[in-house]
């Protein structure tokens, strides 16, 4: 006979564990930004410069700055999925810097010191696509709900 108490049954709702998948996609990006192999031209990663040719899956432009955003944004999306207002509140603001994000990489010149991030056209469209997915789950899956309900 067990004696220790179980916790009690908490279900998320559909916008947090959203938030959770995504902040949780969010680090892994980050981790693996780190991993020379999985980013290709290790050796030249930068703090935060345009002259980074470290590509993460030999494809999205990443520099040291870049991953602790993306850990910063992985952080941040599994703490705000503790509940549903502050998950909605991730997955729209969050899409909302990442079409920001969008236009700035398409408004600056690549070659020069304000491209710090770094931003490839790789990037450039994922952080769009990005944008608009986060936006589109934060608003679809709490229409029509109250996210005043709190589930830890």
């Amino acid at each position: 006979m067990s004696t220790h108490a179980r916790a009690p049954h908490t279900t998320r709702t559909p916008v947090q564990q959203a938030a959770l998948i995504v902040g949780a996609v969010f680090l892994l990006v980050g981790v693996l930004g780190f991993v020379p192999g999985i980013t290709t031209h290790y050796g030249t990663m930068e703090f935060a410069a345009h002259h980074s040719q470290a590509k993460l899956l030999g494809i999205f432009q990443v520099s040291v700055l870049h991953n602790l955003v993306h850990l910063a944004f992985g952080v941040a999306g599994l703490a705000l999925s503790r509940t549903a207002s502050q998950a909605r509140l991730y997955l729209l603001a969050g899409g909302a810097i990442y079409l920001v994000l969008w236009l700035y990489g398409m408004v600056i010149d690549r070659d020069s010191a304000a491209n710090f991030v770094p931003i490839n056209t790789a990037d450039n469209w994922l952080h769009f696509l990005l944008g608009l997915g986060m936006i589109a789950l934060g608003a679809l899956l709490t229409r029509g709900r109250s996210t005043t309900r709190a589930a830890v």
